[in-house]
C-alpha cells in the first residue's frame, strides 16, 4: 500500500495540531493557526499537505506558494517573516526498524514533491529544516542543493544554578552583580511586541539592513496561538523600555526568536545578559529542556551567544531550481530569510 498525499481536509485540520504535537519535527510554526498567519503576512497560498498509509498518518508538509510574475515558487517557511524552521513533520515512524522507517520516510518525501510538481509546478523551491531531520537523502534524490547552517542550544535540564555556573565568568558577573533595584524584567503583551519589533527594525536599518518582519505579524501569532506560546520579555530602567526579547515556547523548547539587539540607551547593566538569563530561568521553572539561541552563523554575535555554554546544532537550507531558470533563482535567494 503506497502513501497517499492530499490537501488536508477539514477533518484533517481538526486534528492537525495534535499531529504536530506528536511529531519529533513539529514546532510552534507548524500549528495550523500559525500557518494561516504566515500565509496572510507572506501574501502566499498555503498548501497543508498530509500523508497517509492506509488510516495511519505518516507526515505533514505545509508549503506556501508565492507567484512572482510568470514564476511559481514554493517555500517552507515563507520568506521575510524570519520563521527559523518549518518543512515536513514526520509521524509514527519511531517504533519501526531502520529499513522500514527509511522506506516510509523517503516515500513520503518523494510523493509530496510529486504532488507539488503536479499541482503547483514550481520553478523554484526553498525549504529550511531544523536539526531534528537527520536523514536528508530523499531531498538530495529530489535534486535539492543542501546548505548547512548552525544555531546554539543551551541545555536547561541541569537546573538553574548549574546552568548559570556553566556560563562564562563575565556573563555570571553581569547577571549576579546587577543591582536588583536598578531594572525590572517583565513578560508583556501586544504593547511590548510593538516596542521590541520597533527596536529591532531600527537596529537593522542603522546597519543598512531591511527588516520586514512586522509587529502585526507577531501580534497575529500572539492573538491566534494558545496563551504563553509567544512571550515578549522587556527590560525597563526607571520605567523606560531599554530592551526586549520575543520568545517562542513550545513543547520542551524556548527560542530566542527576535530582539536582544544592542541598545543605544546608556545604562550601567548588561541588558541582554539579564534578559537571556531571565528567559532561561523562567523556562527552567516551566520544565523546558532547551533554549534555542536561533542562529550561530554571525561571528560577531556568536561571541555573545557562546558565553552561555551552548551546544552547536545544525539546521539546513534546501533549494531547487527547475532547468532553464537558474539565472532567475537569485531573485528568490534575495528575498528568502535566514534566521
Amino acid at each position: 500500500m503506497s502513501i497517499e498525499i492530499r490537501y488536508a481536509t477539514d477533518e484533517d485540520i481538526d486534528k492537525w495540531d495534535d499531529y504536530v504535537e506528536q511529531s519529533p519535527n513539529g514546532n510552534l510554526f507548524h500549528q495550523y493557526a500559525a500557518l494561516e498567519v504566515q500565509a496572510k503576512h507572506a501574501n502566499a497560498e498555503l498548501y497543508p499537505l498530509i500523508g497517509f498509509k492506509g488510516q495511519e498518518v505518516v507526515g505533514l508538509f505545509p508549503v506556501f506558494n508565492i507567484t512572482k510574475g510568470p514564476i511559481q515558487t514554493v517555500f517552507s517557511p515563507p520568506p521575510e517573516l524570519r520563521v527559523a524552521y518549518l518543512g515536513p513533520a514526520l509521524l509514527n515512524m519511531g517504533h519501526m526498524k531502520q529499513r522500514k522507517r527509511e522506506s516510509r520516510h523517503h516515500e513520503f518525501i518523494d510523493n509530496c514533491f510529486e504532488w507539488i510538481q503536479n499541482e503547483i509546478r514550481p520553478q523554484y523551491t526553498h525549504i529550511r529544516l531544523d536539526g531534528t531531520h537527520d536523514d536528508l537523502r530523499a531531498f538530495t534524490w529530489n535534486d535539492f542543493d543542501i546548505s548547512p547552517s548552525y544555531t546554539y542550544h543551551v541545555d536547561l535540564t541541569a537546573g538553574e544554578e548549574d546552568v548559570l555556573m556553566s556560563f562564562s565568568s563575565d556573563a555570571r558577573a553581569n547577571i549576579r552583580n546587577a543591582p536588583e533595584d536598578s531594572f525590572t524584567i517583565e513578560e508583556g503583551g501586544l504593547e511590548e511586541i510593538e516596542l521590541i519589533i520597533e527596536q529591532v527594525t531600527d537596529r537593522y536599518e542603522n546597519q543598512g539592513i531591511t527588516f520586514r518582519t512586522s509587529a502585526e505579524f507577531v501580534k497575529d501569532l500572539y492573538t491566534n496561538l494558545p496563551a504563553g506560546q509567544i512571550r515578549p520579555y522587556t527590560l525597563r530602567v526607571d520605567g523606560d523600555f531599554v530592551g526586549g526579547i520575543l520568545v517562542t515556547d513550545y513543547k520542551g523548547m524556548v527560542s530566542r526568536w527576535q530582539g536582544g539587539v544592542r541598545t543605544d540607551i546608556d545604562v550601567d547593566i548588561a541588558v541582554n545578559d539579564l534578559l537571556d538569563w531571565h528567559v532561561m530561568s523562567d523556562a527552567i521553572e516551566r520544565d523546558r529542556e532547551t533554549y534555542d539561541l536561533v542562529g550561530a552563523d554571525n561571528r560577531r554575535i556568536n561571541r555573545y551567544k557562546s558565553k552561555f555554554n551552548p551546544s552547536l546544532v545544525p539546521f539546513y537550507s534546501l533549494e531547487r531550481s527547475e532547468p532553464g531558470i537558474g539565472k532567475l533563482a537569485h531573485i528568490y535567494k534575495s528575498i528568502r530569510q535566514r534566521a
